[in-house]
C-alpha cells in the first residue's frame, strides 16, 4: 500500500466533479469506493470533507488515501480511437505547428469527460492528434459541449503551461458568433450580471443552472462570481432572430447563455436557458426558433486572438460555422462576409 498523496488538480483538467476526476486519475476505483471514501473522510479538498458529486477546479488540492501500488495515478485511459473518430478529429484541424494544434471542435462533442458527458470527448481522441509526437497533446481550455468552435490544444508541457496562464489571466481575446431571440435594445452593450450555481434538480447534480444575479446585490450572495459579456447585434430578421458577436470578458460556466437568457433574448436552440418557442422571456421569443431551423444551440466560438507561447506574435484563428448554423445563414439569407470579424474592435 502506498501512502497519503496529495494530487492538484492541473488546468487541463479543468471543472469536474470529483468522482469523475478519480476515474480520470485511478481508473480501477469503482464508484462505491469512492463514495465510501469520500462518506468516511478519507478523501478531502483543501483539507474539507467532500462528497462525491462535489465540483473541484485547477488549483485545488486532493487528498487521496492509501492506494495498491500497483495501481497508481495514471492520465485517463485511452482504449483506442475508431478510425471513424480519428478521421474526424483530425479533420477538424485548422492550425498546427510544433507547439500547439487548433480544432474548429464539432458541436456535441465534449471537450472532457465528465458528468451525462460519456467516453466520448475530444481529450480522449487526442491519441489521434500526436501527429509523431510521443505524448498526447493537452488541452488548456474548454467549451461547452454543444458548443462548436476553435479549441487550442499544447503538444508540449511548457506549452501547456504557458497557455494555461493566457487563458487564466484573460490574455486572450474570444469572439462567439451566436443567434438570439429577438432584437436586443441597445443594439450592443454589456451584460455584467453576476453568476452563481443553482442546485440542480437531476441526480448527483446533473441539472445545474448558472443563476444571474444583479450587480447591486451581487454582495449579498457569497458565491456570487463577476461576470461580463459585451455583445454586438450584427444582423437581425425583423423582430424574431438576430445574430450577435458575444465576447466574455470573464470566463464563467455557461455565461454567454445565462446572459443572453436573462437579457430576454436567450440563443437559438438552448433548451436549458431559453425556454421554449411559444414561451415569450422579456423582450424575447424562447429558444425555439420554429419552422427549418436547426433546433441545435447556435453558439460558436468563431474567432480567438493569443500570443503565441513560443514566439510571442499575437496570432487569431477563425472557424468556419458548423453545418447546422451554416444551414441557418442559408435559409436567413445572411453573408458572412457582410459583417466584421471584430466589432468590438474599435471600441477597446
Amino acid at each position: 500500500m502506498s501512502g497519503v498523496k496529495l494530487l492538484t488538480v492541473s488546468t487541463d483538467e479543468g471543472e469536474q466533479r470529483l468522482d469523475r476526476w478519480f476515474k480520470r486519475r485511478f481508473p480501477h476505483v469503482t464508484q462505491g469506493a469512492v463514495e465510501k471514501m469520500c462518506r468516511t473522510g478519507q478523501v478531502r479538498v483543501d483539507g474539507k470533507r467532500v462528497k462525491a458529486s462535489d465540483r473541484v477546479e485547477p488549483g485545488m488540492v486532493i487528498r487521496v488515501p492509501p492506494l495498491p501500488e500497483n495501481e497508481a495515478p495514471s492520465r485517463p485511459l485511452t482504449d483506442g480511437v475508431s478510425k471513424a473518430d480519428a478521421k474526424m478529429i483530425q479533420n477538424a484541424v485548422i492550425f498546427k505547428d510544433e507547439h500547439i494544434i487548433v480544432l474548429n471542435k464539432p458541436a456535441g462533442l465534449p471537450s472532457q469527460g465528465g458528468s451525462g458527458q460519456g467516453d466520448r470527448h475530444v481529450d480522449g481522441l487526442t491519441e489521434a492528434l500526436k501527429f509523431g509526437y510521443k505524448d498526447r497533446p493537452k488541452l488548456v481550455h474548454r467549451l461547452d459541449k454543444d458548443t462548436s468552435g476553435v479549441l487550442v490544444l499544447a503538444r508540449t508541457d511548457r506549452v501547456a503551461r504557458a497557455l494555461s496562464e493566457a487563458f487564466r489571466h484573460r490574455n486572450t481575446r474570444k469572439i462567439y458568433w451566436a443567434v438570439v431571440a429577438g432584437v436586443p435594445h441597445p443594439r450592443q452593450g454589456s451584460i455584467k450580471y453576476a453568476l452563481m450555481k443553482a442546485p440542480g434538480h437531476g441526480r448527483g447534480g446533473e441539472g445545474e443552472k448558472m443563476v444571474c444575479i444583479h450587480p447591486a446585490k451581487a454582495g449579498d450572495f457569497p458565491d456570487a462570481k463577476r461576470a461580463q459579456t459585451d455583445y454586438f447585434t450584427l444582423w437581425f430578421l425583423g423582430t424574431r432572430l438576430s445574430w450577435m458577436a458575444l465576447e466574455p470578458i470573464t470566463g464563467r460556466t455557461h455565461q454567454l447563455r445565462a446572459h443572453m437568457a436573462e437579457l430576454g433574448h436567450p440563443i437559438l436552440g438552448d433548451g436549458k436557458y431559453g425556454g421554449s418557442a411559444s414561451e415569450n422571456l422579456g423582450d424575447g421569443w424562447g429558444a425555439g426558433g420554429g419552422g427549418d431551423l436547426s433546433r441545435k444551440l447556435h453558439l460558436h466560438a468563431r474567432r480567438l486572438t493569443v500570443e503565441h507561447p513560443i514566439t510571442k506574435k499575437e496570432i487569431t484563428f477563425t472557424a468556419p460555422l458548423p453545418e447546422h448554423m451554416q444551414r441557418t445563414w442559408k435559409l436567413l439569407d445572411w453573408k458572412e462576409g457582410d459583417v466584421p470579424e471584430d466589432p468590438f474592435e474599435k471600441i477597446r
